[in-house]
């Protein structure tokens, strides 16, 4: 998995269209649960609203089992939809949009709902701060003490870092590595060790 941009931190903003005021939230959210939670949240804090309409990319931006939208009383279409669908051409990961409205009385059509909608997430994004994620995945490894060191700063060259450390008559090693740098990792480790050092995924 490549690394991918996700939110550095929560987003809002508000706008009124023909009466009606609708307040776009952006947040981090890793994971389904993660969203869902977060969707629960806003509605928490908005208890009068007439809708929170929602949507999520709660994985890697192209992880397609990872997303969900909802219209939330709308038209079917005019919210969930091109909520998500800003979400996803943004290419930005773990990443939930609750739209809340607070009805003015004034219709908008199933064109004007799309509109705001879709507008208010556009807005949000270009304001959303970001950082890059870089997906790791984690392996044993099993060493001798002369060799801990090495190992240490060699998984630190590499954006990795050591979960766990047992101590025994060897040292059994619980690593994190980053995706694309466990290949280069494996190959210096068997250049210190003559082979003898392994990386093990752990699945």
């Amino acid at each position: 998995m490549q690394p991918f941009l996700i939110p550095a931190d929560i987003m809002t903003v508000s706008e009124e269209i023909k009466k009606s005021r609708f307040i776009t939230y952006l947040a981090p959210t890793s994971g389904i649960e993660a969203a869902k939670s977060y969707i629960q949240q806003i509605r928490t804090e908005h208890p009068d609203a007439r809708h929170h309409c929602w949507a999520f990319v709660a994985g890697a931006p192209s992880d397609s089992q990872q997303l969900g939208f909802s219209d939330d009383g709308e038209p079917s279409g005019t919210a969930g939809k091109p909520i998500l669908a800003q979400l996803m051409g943004s290419h930005i990961g773990e990443l939930t949009a609750v739209v809340v409205r607070y009805y003015g009385g004034i219709k908008l059509g199933t064109g004007g709902l799309v509109k705001a909608y879709g507008n208010g997430v556009q807005q949000a994004l270009k304001l959303l701060p970001t950082t890059m994620k870089v997906p790791l995945t984690e392996y044993q490894l099993q060493c001798d003490y002369s060799q801990l060191a090495t190992i240490e700063t060699l998984v630190s060259q590499m954006g990795g870092h050591i979960l766990q450390t047992q101590y025994g008559v060897g040292i059994d090693l619980h690593l994190a590595v980053p995706i694309m740098g466990a290949e280069e990792l494996t190959v210096r480790l068997t250049n210190i060790s003559r082979g003898a050092l392994r990386l093990q995924p752990l699945s």
